[in-house]
């Protein structure tokens, strides 16, 4: 017989059930709130603008006559029914959809149907990276990169590359740009001392040289 006032092994283990329970509670609580915590925002890139060679697929909804995939002219046009040449060369593909939409606006009576515009294959954002480089040769890597990126997909440079004397060759126009470019201290991992200039964005057409 349990003395009076003496606790039973059985109270013992209920009260020890009960603190189990309730810190097995706390913790479900604590990584509940820790996963309704938004994570940190993804910065998008750059919109994408059309580049000759790029392939196009163009849906008129309503209308699949028109319906089609078209691949982007060296002189960065390409033809579409009713609508002749589309410029599309440095364009956005909203921007050809409104263009798209003018041009048939004369053809319907009523609404004109909606027109998307998508980048199928971005094969026109190409660039070529020559000289003392494992890998030279002309790349499309499919995504916007900077000048170390270019560098990094073309092998890294050889052993006695002068990586503070490289030199990027642009188009605008009829003339060539040339702009130099200094991945020295970045290749050290050294990036302090490093601007935002100092990498720049390789744009489609450039060509980077490394002595």
């Amino acid at each position: 017989m349990c003395r009076a006032g003496t606790p039973r092994e059985g109270d013992f283990g209920m009260k020890k059930f009960i603190a189990l329970v309730f810190a097995l509670l706390l913790i479900t609580l604590d990584s509940s709130a820790a996963l309704a915590q938004p994570g940190p925002a993804t910065v998008p890139g750059p919109a994408y603008r059309i580049n000759p060679g790029d392939d196009l697929e163009i849906l008129v909804w309503g209308d699949e006559r028109l319906q089609r995939v078209v691949r982007v002219l060296p002189d960065g046009t390409f033809g579409f029914p009713l609508v002749g040449q589309v410029m599309a060369a440095g364009a956005l593909p909203s921007d050809l959809q409104r263009i798209i939409t003018a041009g048939l606006r004369p053809q319907y009576k009523d609404v004109v149907p909606q027109v998307t515009v998508l980048v199928n294959n971005p094969n026109g954002y190409s660039f070529s990276v020559i000289g003392k480089v494992k890998g030279p040769g002309t790349f499309t890597p499919g995504r916007y990169v900077n000048a170390l990126e270019a560098l990094g997909i073309a092998g890294g440079p050889t052993e006695f590359a002068q990586t503070s004397r490289i030199r990027i060759i642009r188009k605008v126009g009829q003339q060539l740009q040339t702009m130099p470019v200094r991945l020295g201290d970045a290749l050290k991992g050294d990036l302090e001392g490093i601007g935002p200039g100092q990498i720049p964005p390789i744009q489609s057409g450039d060509t980077m040289v490394v002595p």
